[in-house]
């Protein structure tokens, strides 16, 4: 489902450099199907024109309370009528002190003092501006009164120092407001999940691994986050931005993840077990590199601890989730996993159907049956799937399977 399919943004545009960056929103959101009306103030425009806002949009740009394009002159009242939220951005520290103070005398500042749907800022200023004691109290009563605080980050500054109060990217905007917009279907639950491959060393600078690019379990992260979850993931060796709202522990073999996930095991209410984890590791790990001398090698393999099965079987098990990635016969091998280590919940796939790539084909396994998604981008199924998790722990009350624990 996209998030903005049939949305109404109200985008406030005001005085700073960083409303370049506005230019790329208002296209981003069009895009994904958002209807966008913006409104520039007089500052703003002298960074980026009304024409350039008006042919992104194919909308007509609100800058004065003084104009007759609604009949009675009200666009102050209107305008956030039936949107789903205004979002200033960038949003100086004028505007901030205006917002927090209930100063309203442009047209921005009084349609967010009338409005009736959520305000989102994303703050844009020197350094020395934004730590200034003043902008904090600022931003701590904006806070309180409700008012969506989305950055600011750390970087280079126009002014050519360095340090926090740079704005949020386009794009990270565009994916916290789709957040925004996310049924909070986990919130208030604390998920632990792993994702990514284990690597087994042979030597120094050999060792056994497998091709998962770990694509799904960060797509499934972040969709956690999205619905309100707080999520930590346990990753191993792989090269992809943390997403945000996620905290992230690098391990590297198996063992290590078994380590880290009983670590923060702890108070969490859901466990997913996304990561291809070794099966095998050398029994004998070298201590110096290998050399090869034309004869055939022979690798002595011992198991690696089950994870996910380990975690199930506890009985203060959370609700935990498997994933089930199977070259044949998903139904017969994912069915039995999920059987096996009483899961509540199996993802299955075909590898030919996702690994390594962008999109994926899965089918959900619970206890009444079997629900194949369509083919979508991962981070899509991701959130397919939080929604099948969410629905399924309201109807066992968190339990896995469903059945009374040990020591309920």
């Amino acid at each position: 489902m996209n998030a903005f399919a049939g949305k109404r943004i109200v985008l406030g545009v005001t005085g700073g450099i960083a409303a370049y960056k506005a230019a790329e929103l208002s296209r981003l959101l069009v895009k994904a199907g958002a209807t966008v009306d913006v409104v520039l103030t007089q500052a703003g425009s002298e960074f980026v024109g009304a024409m350039t806002f008006q042919a992104l949009t194919g909308r007509p740009v609100w800058q004065t309370l003084w104009n007759d394009r609604m009949s009675h002159g009200m666009a102050h009242i209107d305008l956030t009528r039936g949107a789903a939220a205004v979002l200033i951005a960038p949003a100086t520290a004028n505007v901030l002190a205006k917002l927090a103070h209930g100063v309203c005398d442009d047209l921005l500042s009084i349609l967010c003092l009338a409005r009736d749907c959520p305000l989102l800022v994303a703050p844009a200023m020197n350094r020395q501006m934004w730590e200034h004691p003043a902008t904090q109290r600022n931003m701590a009563l904006l806070s309180r009164d409700g008012v969506k605080i989305l950055g600011p980050a750390s970087g280079d500054q126009a002014c050519g120092e360095v340090g926090e109060g740079r704005m949020l990217e386009a794009k990270t905007l565009f994916d916290e407001l789709y957040t925004f917009f996310q049924p909070k279907s986990l919130a208030g639950k604390r998920v632990l999940l792993t994702a990514g491959p284990t690597f087994e060393p042979i030597d120094p600078v050999r060792g056994l691994t497998n091709s998962s690019s770990g694509k799904m379990g960060f797509a499934l992260a972040q969709a956690c986050a999205e619905a309100g979850a707080t999520v930590t993931m346990i990753a191993g060796p792989v090269a992809l931005p943390t997403p945000r709202n996620v905290q992230r522990v690098d391990v590297q073999t198996s063992a290590q993840m078994r380590e880290a996930v009983l670590q923060n095991l702890p108070g969490q209410n859901v466990f997913i077990g996304v990561a291809a984890v070794a099966d095998y590791r050398p029994k004998v790990v070298s201590t110096e590199k290998i050399k090869k001398n034309g004869e055939p090698m022979t690798l002595v393999l011992e198991a690696t601890s089950d994870i996910l099965g380990e975690i199930a079987a506890r009985p203060d098990a959370p609700f935990c989730v498997g994933f089930a990635a199977e070259s044949q016969n998903l139904e017969t091998y994912a069915e039995s996993k999920r059987k096996a280590k009483n899961l509540a919940l199996v993802v299955g796939n075909l590898v030919q159907d996702g690994l390594g790539g962008e999109t994926n084909r899965v089918t959900l396994f619970d206890a009444t049956g079997a629900y194949p998604l369509p083919s979508a981008k991962k981070i899509i199924v991701a959130r397919g799937i939080v929604a099948h998790l969410a629905s399924l722990m309201e109807k066992l009350d968190g339990k896995p399977c469903g059945k009374p624990r040990a020591n309920s």
